[in-house]
């Protein structure tokens, strides 16, 4: 990154302490902060200053660009065997009859169901029950890649794979090595939640250890393969929880630049375990978009989920260091929206997500999922009197 005047000159106007002054010297200049030197940021740094540094190394990874995607997700089930206390999701086997459970025929319904539309990702992702094993996804991504070769399949967390592989007593090498031989393309960011065993035991004990998503991350990488990482950040974790979370996940990329997105994920307090704790606000999460994208040197992108913060604050945070906005929502995607989030049954038109970006002062980029540009909406103009609708009317959702 090249030294930036205006943005010397625009924090000397803005920070007051000396402390925080030195840390922004650094980012101004491209060097990597410390862990103390972050959580100081959380502590100390004024929002202003949190802007102009994270904007200045948003900046200098994407320019103006701000991208998003076309997708469909598909969640096969939401009964899960495990009680994570913040999610709204799942049900519990005990309650299987309020949940649905797809067979792999109904799952290919779905996919059939995007002939001849231009999406291309699927999003697979739900709860874990003992009939969607290893042999199961590995099926279900060999019929997805015969029935159309071009999708990217995107699909199961480390959560789904470790509990797969150890039901079928395979190593996280040899199922990581299956799942990419049947189809797999990348892996979402989700069930990483917060790494640290002191708040990951008390949030969702049950499932994967912070250093078993880590282990299977680090394991597809190094196939050659990509992924994105998550944060589930305003709950009971402190400032250094989140430290020490981002800390492993750039340990990790230094290891393999495998990662692509960084995603922070607001806990909504609706309909879970944890409906007592208060959600933070909207000047939190600037404060965290910012941090992140200034701690993780080494992540391309950091995005933010519009249906969970709201689409002012999603804009809002296009300066606070986030370069995607995910995209246009269907409502048949209720993991976020059954924990309250802001936008219920959320859907955008491809014409209003364009708007919301240029409204932002943004050059808005379709990507396809390894961030190859499809269209530049920065010079389209779309008609209103019909509103692009068809073509650009396609439900997506990335995490």
């Amino acid at each position: 990154m090249s030294v930036d005047n205006t943005s010397f000159s625009l924090l000397d106007a803005t920070s007051r302490d000396s402390d925080i002054k030195t840390i922004g010297d650094k980012v101004l200049k491209g060097q990597r902060i410390s862990d103390e030197e972050g959580l100081l940021l959380f502590e100390k740094a004024d929002l202003g200053t949190l802007g102009i540094l994270s904007n200045y190394v948003r900046n200098a990874k994407s320019g103006n660009k701000t991208y998003f995607n076309r997708n469909f997700h598909v969640e096969p089930t939401n009964v899960c065997i495990y009680t994570c206390k913040f999610c709204s999701y799942s049900r519990m086997i005990k309650k299987r009859s309020e949940g649905w459970e797809y067979t792999m025929e109904d799952i290919m319904e779905i996919i059939r169901s995007y002939d001849g539309k231009p999406v291309t990702e699927v999003h697979i992702v739900g709860g874990v029950l003992p009939q969607y094993d290893v042999n199961f996804y590995s099926e279900l991504f060999k019929a997805i890649k015969s029935h159309r070769p071009s999708l990217h399949v995107k699909a199961l967390t480390p959560v789904e794979y470790h509990y797969i592989f150890k039901k079928d007593k395979i190593s996280y090498q040899d199922g990581m090595r299956l799942m990419k031989e049947s189809g797999l393309d990348s892996l979402p960011g989700g069930g990483a939640e917060i790494f640290h065993p002191d708040i990951r035991e008390q949030i969702a004990g049950d499932k994967c250890t912070g250093d078993q998503w880590l282990a299977i991350h680090q394991i597809w990488h190094e196939l050659g393969q990509r992924s994105n990482a998550t944060m589930l950040y305003g709950h009971i974790e402190d400032y250094h929880h989140r430290i020490d979370h981002m800390r492993q996940l750039r340990e990790l990329q230094d290891k393999t630049g495998g990662f692509q997105t960084f995603i922070p994920l607001k806990f909504r307090n609706q309909g879970n375990e944890m409906s007592y704790l208060d959600e933070v606000t909207m000047l939190e999460d600037l404060r965290n978009y910012a941090i992140s994208r200034i701690y993780l040197d080494n992540f391309d992108h950091v995005k933010a989920y519009w249906p969970m913060i709201g689409r002012a604050t999603a804009q809002m945070s296009l300066s606070y260091g986030v370069d995607d906005i995910d995209g246009t929502i269907d409502d048949t995607t209720k993991i976020y929206s059954m924990a309250g989030a802001e936008d219920q049954n959320p859907a955008l038109s491809t014409q209003q997500l364009v708007q919301m970006i240029k409204e932002a002062r943004r050059t808005p980029i379709e990507r396809d999922t390894l961030y190859n540009i499809v269209q530049d909406y920065s010079d389209v103009e779309f008609d209103s009197s019909d509103g692009f609708r068809g073509y650009l009317d396609l439900p997506v959702i990335n995490n």
